[in-house]
């Protein structure tokens, strides 16, 4: 993890960087805000940047915002001053730490902010095999396609590569390629220079010269524009990149790997993905399997998260009861480990006996696992297809824009505003959803929030 730290509180905030050193992040320190947004437009890069409270953080967080940085910033200052602190928060800044800093203190902010866990738990044969060949291609330079279902842990599998590699020391750097618009996308992976376009008020360092020398994630590559694609095969093979607005070439040595959680061979065939592109990036693929595919490794997981939010939360860490692995083992988690784990957090905090009982296992919508007897699943499919009958009937008369809109906004509240794993029951692009959400925005209709997502997984 690479910390930024901005100010200086009378040497406190250095201290709070020895401990984050001693902790294994990297420190970088800038006197004031115009030397932080400098190194950080410099491709220095960062993780988090800690930042002295007295300075004018609304400011700096607006100047990130200006240029599409984004990155968690953590105030500090002196003492637990709580207005001073509640400024902080409503300038922009995700949290306030006190000074003197508290090693454990300091720990936990690192993690909870940055969220960076790159732990991995399994036992299963099917990952076992996985992970046999990650070992033996991680230290080459050769690009790696992962390939996994939302949740399966494909940035994990990434990092695992980067932390076998000869680069281990060096930069590990991710862009999500379907969070960012595509008019957006091109100077985040490649940098501009001044005055290239509106808005860009300074020279900007792209990932690609940012992990120079280290490893590149492009996540969800799938979600890429075909124009953009081309400009990306061209600088992994030629290992050279134009900033936008530039008017020459810049080297740079990466290695890049991908994920995507689509067919891209079928996405070849709809002329959606690039086929030269796809040999490139897949000179080897490793393929994580869906967690309903791993039957070894859900009862592990489960008492791995038991165990991680029980201490989070001060609790105890109660077992699972027999009852419980079993349904846990029956449910078909489409969600794959990110939505067993929001599961057990729940699970934590609803368990009330010696054990964690079926009981304590529900799902986002508040709904029991396992409410319905085995036995009755032939009663209840015969019970679907006599109401998706009925259902088709009340259809006659809507358009299909309203038909295909209100199955839009109804998936997408489904999923608590996660925007990825609604597109993926859609069977559309996140592009796609992202551009009917625009449009049902603009004609004044409630779209879910994403952050209905995380208020409710958290």
């Amino acid at each position: 993890m690479r910390l930024l730290i901005i100010g200086s509180l009378e040497g406190h905030i250095t201290a709070a960087g020895k401990i984050a050193l001693a902790r294994g992040a990297k420190v970088a320190q800038a006197d004031d805000i115009a030397s932080g947004l400098n190194a950080l437009r410099s491709g220095q890069g960062a993780d988090m940047v800690m930042i002295d409270v007295k300075l004018d953080i609304a400011d700096f967080i607006a100047s990130l915002q200006a240029e599409r940085i984004t990155i968690p910033v953590v105030a500090c200052g002196i003492g637990s001053d709580a207005p001073t602190a509640v400024a902080a928060i409503k300038a922009g800044a995700k949290e306030y730490v006190p000074l003197p800093p508290d090693p454990e203190l300091i720990a936990a902010v690192l993690e909870a902010v940055t969220e960076e866990s790159s732990e991995i738990v399994y036992k299963d044969p099917s990952m076992e095999a996985v992970f046999q060949l990650a070992d033996q291609v991680a230290g080459s330079d050769a690009s790696i396609l992962i390939v996994g279902e939302s949740g399966t842990g494909k940035e994990i599998m990434a990092r695992y590569v980067h932390r076998k590699s000869k680069r281990a020391d060096r930069p590990f750097v991710s862009v999500n390629c379907a969070a960012i618009p595509e008019t957006l996308l091109e100077s985040e992976l490649f940098g501009h220079e001044k005055g290239a376009f509106t808005g860009a008020v300074a020279r900007r360092i792209g990932k690609f010269e940012e992990a120079s020398g280290g490893t590149l994630l492009l996540d969800e590559i799938s979600e890429m524009e075909p124009r953009l694609q081309a400009k990306l095969l061209r600088a992994i093979q030629e290992r050279e990149i134009d900033r936008v607005g530039g008017n020459k070439p810049i080297k740079v040595d990466i290695r890049v790997i991908a994920t995507t959680n689509r067919d891209l061979e079928e996405q070849v065939r709809k002329s959606a993905f690039r086929e030269d592109l796809l040999f490139r990036l897949n000179v080897v693929s490793l393929n994580l399997p869906p967690l309903r595919a791993r039957p070894m490794d859900i009862g592990l997981l489960a008492e791995h998260f038991i165990r991680k939010y029980a201490e989070a939360n001060g609790l105890p860490a109660r077992p699972l009861a027999d009852q419980t692995l079993d349904v846990l083992r029956a449910y078909g988690w489409r969600g794959n480990v990110r939505e067993l784990e929001n599961t057990m957090h729940r699970a934590v905090l609803l368990a009330t006996g010696d054990e964690i009982g079926p009981e304590a296992i529900r799902l986002a919508d508040g709904s029991q696992i396992g409410d319905a007897p085995a036995g009755a699943a032939a009663g209840l499919a015969a019970a679907a297809a006599t109401a998706t009958a009925a259902s088709t009937s009340g259809l006659v008369g809507r358009t299909v824009a309203d038909v295909e809109r209100d199955l839009i906004i109804d998936t997408l509240d489904h999923c608590l505003g996660n925007r990825t794993h609604a597109a993926n029951i859609l069977g559309i692009s996140i592009r796609t959803l992202r551009n009917k959400l625009k449009q049902y925005n603009e004609q004044g209709i409630r779209v879910p929030s994403p952050r209905d997502g995380q208020r409710a997984g958290a």
